[in-house]
């Protein structure tokens, strides 16, 4: 477990539901990953980042789906690729990543309370 956060800390970290809208393997990264466009609503607005989900997901089942990301992370250069935003997932019994998302419909841009 790591060091204790006050609620103050936890609120510095902008996480939202975003609704991937396009997605093709990412051929210049260094392990097997994809590119991902994901639309977070009206404020926030369309961003791109760089995921190892190729276990779990294929491009085709990506498309629509509604996901968890880090919003307010510096943005980040993976190869030719400027990745705006860190999705979530948690790691299965073999290290593949299984992505959070939402239980019921949420619109995109929500913020994780």
């Amino acid at each position: 477990m790591s060091e204790e956060i006050t609620f103050d800390d936890f609120m510095k970290v902008d996480i939202r539901t975003g609704r991937i809208v396009k997605a093709e393997v990412f051929k210049e990264a260094r392990k097997p990953a994809y590119k991902l466009w994901i639309d977070f609503g009206p404020e926030i607005g369309e961003k791109k980042s760089s995921a190892q989900i190729t276990v779990h997901y294929t491009p085709e089942e990506l498309v629509g789906k509604m996901i968890a990301a880090v919003v307010n992370f510096p943005p980040r250069q993976i190869g030719p690729l400027m990745s705006e935003v860190l999705v979530l997932g948690f790691s299965d019994a073999d290290g593949a990543i299984s992505l959070i998302s939402p239980d019921h419909d949420v619109a995109p841009g929500q913020r994780l309370h």
